[in-house]
């Protein structure tokens, strides 16, 4: 593969980038995807990483939370990404229990994930009490990518989603944390809806790429979902989301318009139809 260029015409990110891409100061791009029409569009852009999140409990699946998410499901979505998106350097998430009970099983859970998605790297929220899991992942080469701040997985033991690290004690917890992902392993880390100070701070200590997400603008790079950043949900409106177009009404217009023609007898008209 050496040499290659993906569909945008740039060579494919792959876990070493990580650490060249902080040596360098050049900014990493993530999105997170949980489908092939849109994992098609995203392969011909110049997009670093792809993120599968268990999100799509939220966004896709309309759940209130990311917890009903299973390992099934992640498979699932990861599997149609990646067909959409074979190039692209493809992280999915590790969903809520399926690394909290045992080292082992989140060995088994992450190597099942690995194998029938083809993705190069698993995230996992959490610091120190989930150490020896990212350590025994690394030693069974599969690249980690960190995730502390709010982690959404806690939201019940959080009580909603809040920023995270603003107390002192917070704030250094987190900082700790941070370091030991670092000293066990992992390639990167998300950062999510911190105090813009505490990621810059976690940026400028670590040796690996921060990646943020309502993390300010001193972080390694920026993740938001696609839904969002397309402005699909007119009601999902948080501080930390650009919406760089507005297809919830373009497509309720276009709807409308079919509506309308189809009711009017306009539709299908005579270029429409076979002879």
């Amino acid at each position: 593969m050496s040499g290659y260029l993906n569909a945008s015409g740039k060579k494919p990110f792959t876990v070493n980038d990580f650490k060249t891409c902080k040596e360098k100061k050049t900014k990493i791009s993530m999105i997170t995807c949980y489908d092939h029409a849109f994992a098609r569009i995203v392969e011909q852009t110049p997009m670093d990483i792809i993120l599968v999140g268990d999100s799509v409990a939220n966004t896709f699946a309309g759940y209130e939370n990311t917890i009903p998410v299973t390992v099934e499901q992640m498979i699932y979505h990861t599997e149609v990404v990646r067909r959409g998106a074979p190039s692209k350097f493809l992280v999915i998430d590790m969903p809520f229990m399926s690394y909290h009970v045992s080292v082992e099983d989140s060995l088994r859970n992450a190597g099942n994930m690995m194998k029938k998605t083809g993705a190069n790297a698993v995230k996992l929220e959490g610091g120190r009490e989930f150490k020896a899991v990212v350590e025994a992942l690394v030693t069974a080469s599969i690249p980690v990518m960190g995730h502390l701040g709010l982690t959404p997985q806690s939201v019940h033991k959080f009580g909603g989603y809040s920023v995270q690290g603003r107390e002192e004690d917070k704030r250094k917890r987190i900082i700790e944390d941070a370091i030991i992902l670092q000293e066990a392993g992992a390639c990167s880390l998300v950062l999510e809806k911190v105090p813009e100070s505490l990621a810059r701070e976690i940026t400028e200590t670590l040796t690996i790429p921060t990646i943020g997400i309502g993390a300010g603008r001193y972080c390694d790079g920026q993740v938001l979902v696609i839904n969002d950043v397309l402005g699909i949900d007119e009601t999902f409106q948080p501080k930390f989301v650009k919406k760089y177009v507005n297809l919830h009404d373009q497509v309720k217009a276009a709807l409308e318009g079919y509506d309308s023609e189809v009711k009017s007898g306009t539709f299908p008209a005579q270029g429409n139809v076979y002879e």
